[in-house]
Order: C-alpha cells, then sequence, then structure tokens
C-alpha cells in the first residue's frame, strides 16, 4: 500500500530539519512546567497499570529520556529516519525505530502506554480516526494515551525554517472534536487540559489523557 503523500511530506520536512530540531529544542522542556506536569500525570497513570511505553513519533527522542527519567521503560517510534539515528545518537541507552502511527509494527495489546506528543499535528483531521484505531490496538487493556496538540480551527503552514528548503501543514485541532474521535475509536477521556500559549506559540496548547477500557 503506498503511503499518504502527508506522510511523505512529514518525513522528508524533518529529514531535511532534524539536526536543527535537535539543537534547537533539546532542552526545551526545561522551561514548560506545565507540559512537564502532564507528563509526570501521564507517567503516574501508566505506572499504575504497568507495560511499555511507546513514544510515537518521538522526533530526537528528547521526551522518550524524559520519560525514562520518570521511571517508565519506554521506547521511541518516529517516522523520520534521520530524526531517528539523532535519537539513537543522542540518548544511547534507549530504542528508536522507524515507523508510522497509521501502521505501528507492534503486537495487539503490547504497550501499556502511548504517547502523541504533537505527533498528530501534520495529519490532515479525516486521518485521525485510523491513527486513534491504531493507537488502540498497541494498548493493553488498561493502558493510557496522552496527545499534545496546537488548538484552533486552520492549519498553520510553515515554509522554509531556518532557511530548509521544505514546508509542511501543522494541523491545528479543537479538544471537544479530538476527545470525540477518541471515544469513537473506544478510548476513554479522563483529563481535559488547555493552556495559554507561550510566548512565541501563538495559540493555545491542549492535552487529552484517555484509557483503553
Amino acid at each position: 500500500m503506498t503511503p499518504p503523500d502527508f506522510l511523505a511530506e512529514a518525513r522528508t520536512f524533518y529529514d531535511a530539519f532534524a539536526a536543527t530540531y535537535t539543537d534547537r529544542f533539546r532542552d526545551a522542556l526545561d522551561a514548560m512546567p506545565m507540559d512537564r506536569a502532564m507528563l509526570g500525570m501521564f507517567a503516574e497513570l501508566v505506572r499504575s497499570e504497568g507495560g511499555q511505553v511507546a513514544d510515537l513519533g518521538c522526533g530526537s527522542g528528547r521526551v522518550t529520556a524524559y520519560l525514562r527519567d520518570l521511571g517508565l521503560p519506554v521506547f521511541g517510534i518516529d517516522l523520520s529516519p534521520a530524526m531517528v539515528e539523532l535519537a539513537r545518537r543522542e540518548h544511547p541507552g534507549l530504542r528508536f525505530e522507524v515507523g508510522s502511527i497509521l501502521d505501528l509494527d507492534l503486537p495487539d495489546g503490547s504497550v501499556g502506554g502511548a504517547l502523541a506528543y504533537y505527533s498528530i499535528i501534520h495529519m490532515p483531521p479525516e486521518h485521525l480516526p485510523g491513527a486513534f484505531a491504531e493507537f488502540h490496538r498497541v494498548l493493553a487493556p488498561g493502558g493510557h494515551l496522552m496527545l499534545a496538540f496546537q488548538v484552533g480551527d486552520e492549519p498553520l503552514y510553515l515554509e522554509r525554517p531556518l532557511g530548509h528548503e521544505v514546508s509542511l501543514d501543522f494541523q491545528r485541532l479543537r479538544p471537544d472534536d479530538v476527545a470525540d474521535l477518541l471515544t469513537d475509536a473506544g478510548l476513554s477521556v479522563r483529563v481535559r487540559a488547555v493552556r495559554e500559549p507561550d510566548p512565541g506559540e501563538g495559540v493555545p496548547q491542549a492535552y487529552l489523557l484517555a484509557r483503553r477500557m
């Protein structure tokens, strides 16, 4: 099956942008206490059920490593081979693999937690049900999912970031719409949170925590 065009576009974008992205955002969580708090809540919930955690769309592995430091047995999957190569170099003690969140190479019910931290933002909304069905498939009963994404109604088109000859759409979504899709996929939404934008973000940021029943 030929992958959708948006996957090829995202792979090309992050392959070109991988080194710059890694350098720019390596320590970003240090200045994001609310994000750290949400990730901490996710870690507590996953620990209560047990099992491995998949960081889906892990990029350079900075959040994967943060979850590891919170005591979770975590591994990362990313669409971009260049990002996975950098993640392995930055965090040699962790496992990282190339893969798509629409077609995860994971057995049914094999993970106790799944994190998609700004990983659905390049996916046209009509593909979200397929991604959420895949998240449901790989989660064990009682497993937890956390999503983070930008809030809004219109996508942001980013062209030639920092001089790189690539461009990409960044989807902005409404938390209630995403929560409804998660419910349709068999995931029970337990937490909905929206924070106001930090400097440079432009729009509010949303976090959803859901559980496979």
